[in-house]
């Protein structure tokens, strides 16, 4: 029975019981909420784990594209995606009917789709690939011709790891993008024996100043290893309170401190409590779509898991 005067962090751990529900937050989650999820990750992750789980519910705490990669990749399991609002600017880049427009202008070309794309993107894709695997990816296909979408700056990075013809959309996340190199400069003036890491989303003359180009999983696992103090973090800020909360004998400066999604920030403990309460809002993938879409999945995965 729900008691009024319960806190929402205790309301959210007696539905969670009651519903036998999982909590997903994404990195760039506010902090409140990564510290309620069971798991904390980057979108595909995040997903992957979801199978793994006995839960029958997972709410995911993301943008739209990662609740649809739930939703494909757990056909039997409730997904409940908090906030509706909370979609992907860059996703919202690129339509099926553009990507087929693409694709009869380059007929011999393999479309290679960042996992940042609605599933119905995917579904129209050869293979998917996540930030961290993208040049191992592209780099294992047989042809030589590849379509990139949705991201021209990881197109880009793509591009300078491969000897193949990398044909870029021309779609960008706005948060990173908004990254210049004055900001690392300033940065690195003021903290000179900082490491610098930047997500390769960023814009090239930004991954050209880098001392890493890492995904948000790279960036925390290199920060656990790494025998520096300092590092300049070039994604959203929403990383900052995980590598803060896992290395706090270390100091991390955000780029900038306007590095802020605001979609990602919609997420909040009260709309995780009406998602589980009310049973909102339910994503569903269409059959055809779904199967389609986890066949791109799984062409990644027999490349090489994407972390």
């Amino acid at each position: 029975m729900f008691d009024p005067n319960m806190d929402e962090v205790e309301r959210i751990k007696q539905l969670k019981k009651e519903r036998n529900a999982i909590i997903l937050a994404h990195n760039y989650q506010r902090g409140d909420v990564q510290d309620i999820a069971d798991f904390v990750g980057d979108s595909f992750g995040l997903s992957q784990k979801a199978v793994d789980s006995g839960a029958e519910v997972i709410v995911f705490c993301g943008v739209d594209f990662m609740a649809e990669s739930a939703a494909v990749l757990n056909p039997e399991k409730t997904v409940l995606m908090p906030e509706l609002s909370a979609q992907c600017p860059m996703a919202a880049m690129i339509t099926v009917e553009s990507l087929r427009h693409e694709k009869e202008k380059y007929p011999g070309a393999t479309v290679v789709c960042y996992v940042n794309t609605p599933a119905s993107v995917k579904a129209e894709s050869d293979i998917c690939c996540t930030s961290a695997n993208a040049v191992k990816v592209v780099n294992a296909l047989p042809e030589d011709e590849i379509i990139f979408v949705p991201d021209r700056n990881l197109a880009l990075y793509v591009a300078a790891h491969t000897d193949k013809k990398i044909i870029p959309w021309n779609g960008y996340c706005p948060t990173h993008h908004l990254i210049l190199p004055g900001d690392i400069l300033l940065e690195k003036e003021e903290h000179p024996d900082a490491e610098i890491l930047v997500h390769p989303e960023c814009r090239p003359d930004v991954i050209a100043l880098a001392d890493q180009v890492l995904s948000t999983a790279g960036m925390l696992k290199y920060a656990r290893q790494s025998s520096s103090k300092e590092f300049i973090i070039g994604t959203e800020v929403g990383l900052l309170h995980r590598l803060n909360k896992e290395n706090p004998d270390k100091t991390f400066i955000p780029a900038t401190s306007y590095a802020v999604c605001p979609n990602m920030k919609m997420n909040t403990l009260g709309s995780i409590i009406r998602a589980l309460e009310r049973n909102e809002h339910v994503i569903k993938i269409p059959e055809d779509v779904r199967v389609k879409a986890k066949l791109a999945l799984d062409r990644m995965l027999d490349v090489g898991r994407g972390d």
